[in-house]
């Protein structure tokens, strides 16, 4: 059975737009008792599929997600583990997949399926049912799950796997629970199940009664503001969506996922939209009368926790390949492909053009936020560095189609907000999940899918101790990575939010127990270059910005990776730009400054709206 799946899989293509794409990349994998003699002989048996190893199970999921962002969900890579630990340390994977709408085939091990040697080393018992395992875990945060009890349920589950993969929609993690005995079972199979198959990515048109709707309302619009979101990235519609800016002169913001969608000096180009947004997006969407949301979810970050649209008249034009995303905040759903539904709504809008008014105050708004993002790259600090000086550094050293990667703390935001991307592949933001532990995995699937680029990891001293064992799996596979370690001593982002909601900070710093009984003692001493050389890597401690721009230029040289690290200042932060975000506040509290940030909050969610 597990020669019929490996069999199958490398034989899985995609085609878009004329080109032809074999489907699964290869498969990482770490081997146990649930799939060492089934999926484990027949990788070792077969060609056509590499296989990987990796140093954590989930670390190859981050992996896989990266590779199949890059390549806009057309390529992807399979993860297959032993059962148990194994298989559930998949699960954070199988979310950030799913949340980000990322193709991701999971094959864990599972439990005998003849149960006769029941319980087995690493099986979930149950007193109310025998058809249950850990693997269950995986059903929410699945696009399709299936456990293959029989060896000829097989063909049914792979075809399936396959439909939801492929699908523009409704992609994400697809989970195929492999119990370790059926993995072995022979069984015969048609000879049509190994031929060549060929799923073609569609490129769908919306409504042509909405289109002209849609249309419409865009002619009749003052003050309309376009979101830029991954739909841009994934149906490459990066042209497409400049034109059609350069013909409306309608501003474009982008979320997380959108960034990249335009460059940094394209004249529409207002930047990053809502929490980690700048002022003149912000403002823009406050005034906005009409909001042209494409390939966006309309996250709480992205709408501000419903607070970024002010304009009592507002109203959404939401062009999204996946229907619920399409009718969000009520707006007309234009639900299709990204590039084919900018291209027709170019033609439907005709000479439509935005007031010269309008015009004037998007140049403004952008020349104001150059000078500013120049001003935070400035900033300095006696003994440490700033972390938005370590952003500007590495945008001025790294190249036009180099990449930089994040995903969790304060970074996504200040980098969201300051990047000046060149480049649609050159900024990637893992944050619909915020994972902490992507960074550097999520590194080596960026170079996997283009080892033309370098690529740039910034990662916090509290997620690189997460996950920094992939930095081996990069010295073992010659996947060189730049990797910057920004250390302030503990969790900076959420000790900020802390602080906001009146908590002070607590539970942010890593320092040792004092005598007072709690976390208040001197920071804990980590040695990054010790540990990421223990690894492999080539490492360097920087002090300030000149010894950061040599490590650059020394680690542009160097064939492996390297790993440079700077302590940064934990309290100079880039601020929040007209935006906020909903955290809710304790409603009684002991504390002074918890009763003074819960006033505060009652104001503030006051601004929050219905879209109905």
């Amino acid at each position: 059975m597990s020669q019929a799946a490996v069999a199958f899989l490398k034989n899985q293509f995609v085609e878009r737009d004329g080109q032809e794409t074999q489907f699964f990349a290869g498969v990482w994998g770490i081997f146990g008792h649930g799939n060492v003699a089934g999926i484990g002989q027949a990788l070792r048996q077969q060609s056509g599929l590499r296989y990987y190893l990796c140093r954590n199970e989930q670390a190859m999921t981050h992996t896989a997600i990266a590779y199949g962002k890059m390549k806009n969900r057309l390529q992807t890579l399979v993860c297959t583990t032993s059962i148990g630990p194994g298989a559930t340390n998949m699960v954070t994977g199988a979310a950030c997949a799913t949340i980000n709408r990322i193709p991701l085939l999971l094959m864990p091990g599972d439990i005998f399926a003849r149960r006769n040697v029941a319980p087995v080393l690493q099986q979930l018992e149950s007193e109310h049912t025998q058809d249950i395992a850990v693997n269950d875990v995986f059903k929410p945060v699945s696009r399709y799950w299936d456990r293959i009890n029989r060896a000829d349920q097989l063909p049914h589950s792979l075809v399936e796997a396959m439909r939801v993969l492929t699908s523009p929609a409704n992609t994400g993690c697809v989970t195929l629970a492999m119990p370790q005995d059926v993995q072995t079972e022979a069984c015969e199979y048609p000879a049509a199940l190994f031929e060549k198959r060929v799923w073609t990515i569609p490129r769908t048109l919306a409504d042509r009664a909405l289109l002209q709707r849609a249309a419409g309302w865009i002619r009749s619009a003052k003050t309309p503001l376009i979101i830029a979101g991954g739909g841009v990235q994934y149906s490459e519609a990066y042209q497409a969506l400049a034109r059609f800016a350069a013909q409306t002169g309608i501003a474009v913001t982008e979320t997380q996922a959108g960034k990249g969608s335009l460059p940094y000096d394209h004249p529409q180009q207002l930047g990053a939209m809502g929490v980690t947004g700048t002022p003149g997006a912000n403002l823009m969407a406050r005034e906005a009368d009409l909001v042209i949301g494409v390939g966006t979810r309309y996250s709480d970050f992205t709408t501000a926790s419903k607070t970024a649209f002010q304009n009592p008249n507002v109203r959404f034009i939401n062009l999204n390949v996946f229907e619920m995303d399409a009718y969000k905040h009520s707006g007309i759903p234009l639900t299709g492909d990204a590039r084919v539904g900018l291209e027709e709504l170019a033609a439907a809008v005709g000479d439509y053009h935005v007031p010269p008014e309008y015009a004037t105050c998007v140049a403004a708004h952008r020349a104001r936020w150059e000078a500013e993002v120049d001003r935070l790259h400035a900033l300095s600090c006696d003994g440490s560095m700033v972390q938005s000086e370590v952003v500007g550094v590495m945008e001025r050293a790294m190249g036009p189609k180099d990449v930089i990667l994040n995903a969790a703390g304060s970074l996504p935001g200040d980098i969201h907000k300051m990047w000046r991307t060149r480049d649609p592949k050159g900024y990637h933001m893992e944050y619909g999940y915020s994972t902490m532990g992507y960074e550097i995995a999520g590194g080596l699937g960026v170079k996997m899918a283009d080892p033309s680029r370098e690529v740039y990891v910034m990662v916090g001293d509290g997620s690189y101790q997460m996950m920094s064992s992939e930095i081996a799996t990069s010295i073992q596979e010659g996947l060189k990575l730049n990797i910057v370690v920004l250390d302030n001593h503990g969790f900076s982002s959420i000790g900020g939010l802390s602080q906001a909601v009146g908590c002070q900070g607590f539970g942010t710093d890593y320092k040792v127990r004092g005598a007072n009984g709690e976390l208040s003692g001197e920071y804990v001493p980590v040695d990054f270059e010790k540990n990421a050389a223990s690894f492999g890597a080539v490492t360097v401690r920087v002090r300030n910005r000149k010894e950061l721009e040599a490590a650059l230029a020394r680690a542009k040289g160097e064939n492996r990776t390297t790993v440079i690290v700077t302590e940064v200042a934990k309290e100079i932060r880039v601020p929040g730009y007209e935006s906020w975000w909903d955290v809710p506040v304790a409603e009684v509290s002991e504390m002074d400054s918890v009763r003074a940030a819960r006033e505060k909050y009652e104001k503030a969610v006051k601004a929050e709206r219905l879209f109905l």
